[in-house]
């Protein structure tokens, strides 16, 4: 079987099963994760480590099991938080599978080599930006997002404009003769799925589908993918993609048509990004920008269907990033009614008026 649809735990838990594709755990005496983790690595020197942006998706998981393989001596290192809700969980139980570490659990002192992938943008690698700003380790670069004024500049940069940093790592593993277990090549198909909006995006390329084919080769379980990505919406997402779509309003700035909506919940709601791209469909949208405060962030998520509106530019100038069709950022210290102010500001002079949508 694969590892994650049966794995037996060595501190005695039972074991960890999928049903109907829904990963659960059975726990007798396991204690923290974090202790587990320090203890099993103790006081190793990490000299190389591969790490991606905060808010971790599937794709940026995907491409650090894919460097993982191009990097057998390096360390898995999150730089901060990935997202939450079932994606959460799924990244927490590969981390006893792939050995992931958390950035505190790292001595920066020991790093000799940062391995990027899925990112390049400085303000999205959490504390790993006090590593470039020191300048004195080698950075390796495989990304596929658009370029910014922020990025990083590696010692070895490979970044092209597929659907999916995975898209590129695979060719790579691939080129190099290497093979994966079913478990990688699985987790890595989700990946290109998850960033391609499973081959429908606009910014899917042949590599992806080449891709995602030698991973069927190499024993990707697609019953897996489909479970993950086609998830039932909670009753708390369904009142919020419906209090969306009351708040709604349409504006038209610089010729476009521009759809804003605004929510606000006291407590996080997972998978925002999947609302918004559902209430994309529904509504046959162009150009759509969503706005959240949860907790004590407000949550930027863009889509747009015409090339006079930049998302990622928007997403940028709220330091977070994505592609010229999707994107997002996550906003401290800022109230919804400042980010709604600024961002209509940015619409008014980021929308190119010479284009036509």
């Amino acid at each position: 079987c694969p590892a994650f649809l049966f794995v037996p735990c060595p501190w005695d838990c039972n074991y960890w099963p999928m049903t109907s594709g829904h990963p659960y755990v059975i726990t007798k005496n396991m204690p923290d994760s974090t202790n587990i983790t320090a203890e099993k690595y103790g006081h190793m020197a990490h000299e190389t480590v591969i790490t991606t942006h905060v808010n971790a998706d599937f794709d940026a998981l995907a491409s650090m099991i894919a460097a993982k393989k191009l990097y057998p001596e390096a360390t898995l290192v999150f730089p901060g938080s990935q997202e939450k809700n079932l994606r959460n969980f799924f990244l927490h139980t590969t981390s006893y599978i792939f050995n992931f570490l958390k950035v505190k659990q790292v001595n920066f002192k020991d790093v000799r080599k940062l391995i990027l992938v899925d990112t390049r943008q400085k303000s999205r690698i959490g504390k790993f930006a006090e590593l470039i700003d020191e300048g004195n380790i080698e950075v390796h670069i495989y990304d596929h997002h658009p370029d910014s004024d922020e990025d990083i500049k590696g010692s070895l940069e490979i970044v092209k404009k597929v659907g999916a940093t995975t898209s590129i790592l695979t060719k790579i593993i691939q080129e190099k003769g290497l093979t994966l277990s079913p478990d990688e090549a699985t987790i890595m198909c989700l990946g290109i799925h998850e960033d391609t909006g499973s081959f429908s995006f606009s910014s899917t390329k042949p590599e992806d589908y080449q891709a995602a084919a030698w991973l069927t080769e190499q024993g990707a379980n697609h019953n897996i993918i489909a479970d993950m990505l086609t998830r039932e919406l909670t009753a708390e997402q369904i009142w919020l993609l419906n209090d969306m779509t009351q708040a709604a309003t349409t504006c038209v700035i610089n010729g476009a048509e521009v759809v804003i909506t605004k929510v606000t919940r006291e407590n996080y709601i997972g998978d925002f990004a999947v609302l918004v791209h559902k209430f994309m469909d529904m509504e046959n949208l162009k150009v759509l920008f969503a706005l959240a405060q949860m907790e004590d962030k407000v949550y930027l998520v863009a889509r747009s269907r015409t090339e006079n509106v930049n998302v990622a530019e928007i997403a940028l100038a709220f330091k977070g990033g994505g592609h010229p069709q999707a994107a997002s950022a996550t906003i401290k210290n800022k109230t919804l009614a400042q980010v709604e102010k600024m961002l209509l500001e940015l619409l008014q002079n980021r929308i190119d008026p010479q284009k036509k949508a």
